[in-house]
């Protein structure tokens, strides 16, 4: 399993650890995964995501789930959060 957000592609940063005498050993910056799961409105159904923690935050303000995926870049996207903003956007044109 990779240490990538599925929904924001936030993903581990590499750097410096730099000491008093500003002497740098390379360090990882890891983010703050968490297994959630998330309900879709339009599928009616749960999903199992593993976001951050700061992706979480940002699904909740763009309300909900289904108004965070339709406005996600793909290229971003896990394969499987792909594949669940195709089936939102066919059920969603099947209803208007």
């Amino acid at each position: 399993m990779s240490r990538r957000c599925e929904l924001t592609g936030k993903a581990v940063l590499s750097g410096h650890l730099v000491s008093h005498s500003n002497r740098k050993t390379k360090r990882k910056f890891l983010p703050n995964l968490c297994n959630v799961t998330l309900q879709s409105e339009t599928l009616q159904r749960s999903v199992r995501f593993r976001i951050a923690a700061a992706s979480l935050r940002s699904v909740e303000h763009r309300g909900g789930l289904d108004a965070f995926l339709i406005k996600a870049r793909d290229g971003e996207l896990s394969q499987g959060a792909r594949q669940l903003k195709r089936e939102i956007e066919k059920k969603m044109a099947a209803a208007s």
